[in-house]
């Protein structure tokens, strides 16, 4: 059974687009959704009803929302090619400015 993966974004946020890097990366065969955040579709809703924001990946119909978790779920779904350092201290560092990036 082929595995879907579907990404709900939008092509000027950099939420969506890190998360479209992360799945590159990885080698992952997805289908990219552009959405109209002043029209949200009914699968946005769907799968983002708390939020109803992007980006939202859905991995064999399970949805995940929120960059930060979708890159973690990434990288802890499918194993080759890690986003983030082996060394602890080196991915404290990355994640530092992942939130640094964030927040501003």
């Amino acid at each position: 059974m082929a595995e879907e993966v579907l990404l709900f974004g939008v092509w000027e946020s950099a939420f969506s687009r890190r998360v479209e890097i992360a799945l590159k990366l990885k080698g992952i065969h997805y289908k990219y959704i552009e959405e109209d955040l002043a029209n949200k579709s009914p699968s946005l809703l769907k799968y983002n009803p708390v939020h109803k924001k992007i980006p939202v990946l859905v991995h064999n119909g399970k949805p995940i929302a929120e960059s930060q978790v979708i890159l973690e779920y990434i990288d802890e779904t499918w194993q080759g090619h890690p986003l983030l350092p082996k060394d602890p201290y080196e991915r404290a560092v990355a994640r530092f400015w992942a939130k640094f990036i964030d927040d501003k």
